[in-house]
Parts: C-alpha cells; sequence; structure tokens
C-alpha cells in the first residue's frame, strides 16, 4: 500500500510551504479512506510518494481519475497567509491504496 502526494512546481513554493502543503494533502486523503484501509496502510509503514505536478489542470485531470478508480484524494487549496494567493490550489493526495491502484491514477509522473 502506498501514497502519492502530487504538488505543483509551478507555483514557486518554498521547501517548508511544500513540506506543509504535502503534509496537508497526506492527512487529508487519508481521512478519506475507509477504516479498512487507513489500518492496513499504517500497519504497513505508511508508504509515501511525492511528485511533481506543472499546473492546477494536471491536478484536476489527476483527481478525476482519482474518482473513476475510487481512490481516496483530496485537493489542497492554501488558505493564503504566506506565500501564496488564498484558494491557490498546490498539491493532491492519491491514497493510501494498494500501490498498483495508486499507480494506475499517478504512474507517469516525476518524483518531485
Amino acid at each position: 500500500m502506498k501514497q502519492a502526494i502530487v504538488a505543483r512546481a509551478d507555483v514557486g513554493m518554498g521547501e517548508g510551504k511544500l513540506a506543509a502543503q504535502v503534509a496537508h494533502a497526506s492527512l487529508m486523503a487519508y481521512e478519506e479512506a475507509d477504516a479498512r484501509t487507513r489500518r492496513a496502510w499504517k500497519g504497513s509503514g505508511q508508504k509515501k510518494v511525492v511528485l511533481k505536478a506543472t499546473s492546477e489542470s494536471e491536478l484536476f485531470e489527476l483527481a478525476e481519475k482519482a474518482d473513476a478508480e475510487r481512490v481516496p484524494h483530496a485537493i489542497v487549496r492554501d488558505a493564503g497567509h504566506t506565500q501564496l494567493e488564498p484558494g491557490t490550489v498546490t498539491a493532491l493526495a492519491v491514497g493510501p491504496d494498494d500501490d498498483d491502484v495508486v499507480d494506475r491514477v499517478t504512474g507517469d509522473l516525476s518524483l518531485f
């Protein structure tokens, strides 16, 4: 099992901002998973991979794929308190779910 977090590389987030957005996405998608999936993922080490997107539209396309695959997922919109404008879409988490299911959504992306 794993979770893929896809972060935008085109909005100029600093390293700390990127880390916070990835953490928000991970937790939000985890909360969308059913109890069995949450237990299985936690018990298997909570494997994560952080991947790169180049646009907001790419994140929404991936979210549509996740919907079609019935994979837990979540999109993060920044509150706008620091580096970004309020509502800026920054990241998408896909999973946790089986590796092959997550890969059907995010398998063509590059590591961040």
